[in-house]
């Protein structure tokens, strides 16, 4: 596998599954032209590009490149690289039809041509180390963030904190959190912010 510090962003669900086999690292979907209007989305990757850096692998197709165009220009073009797949042609499995111009998707590349074009970007290190204390979904609700009555507060005071919009799903939260920080620094972090730090499970 290659593992990244930056966080690779994709178009679609499927580039991200396809991705998923391949790289070690936080990988985060547009949902295609939506990013356009999800304010919420658009500073959740702002806020990653500046701690993380972000690479950009979209369709090689006239709609891959706006996009591409357009997270440049909300996130600052020094914090992004390009990670660009060659013109094939040719139809997805999953689809009916080819694509309108008749390109493959990031999801119809082979691997092994993924793999080259991560590399080509300088994108990743082959030798990959596993994170000793990752975080997960279980955390947040350990650490008050989720399933209690002042959770919601509490998430938006970490939101303010870290610079991210309050509204992120639970899973969005843990893909976010996962990339800025450790589990161990997100429970130092808990409990400077949060006044009853008694109500703190010892999960260390």
């Amino acid at each position: 596998m290659i593992h990244t510090d930056r966080v690779i962003v994709v178009e679609g669900k499927y580039d991200k599954i396809k991705l998923k086999g391949l790289v070690d690292g936080v990988i985060v979907c547009t949902d295609g032209f939506r990013i356009y209007k999800d304010k919420e989305m658009q500073s959740m990757l702002r806020t990653l590009a500046k701690k993380q850096g972000l690479a950009v692998l979209t369709d090689s197709d006239t709609a891959g490149f706006k996009i591409r165009g357009f997270l440049r220009s909300i996130c600052g073009k020094d914090n992004i690289i390009d990670i660009y797949i060659p013109d094939l042609y040719g139809k997805e499995k999953r689809k009916p039809h080819p694509s309108k111009e008749g390109k493959l998707g990031v999801e119809g590349i082979p691997e092994d041509i993924l793999a080259q074009s991560l590399t080509k970007a300088g994108v990743g290190v082959c030798k990959v180390e596993q994170p000793t204390d990752p975080i997960e979904k279980m955390d947040l609700f350990e650490l008050g963030l989720s399933g209690l009555p002042d959770s919601a507060s509490r998430r938006k005071k970490l939101m303010v904190k870290l610079g991210l919009p309050e509204h992120l799903t639970t899973n969005a939260l843990v893909t976010v959190l996962g990339a800025l920080m450790s589990r161990s620094e997100l429970i130092e972090l808990c409990e400077e912010l949060f006044e009853n730090k008694g109500d703190l499970p010892e999960i260390l």
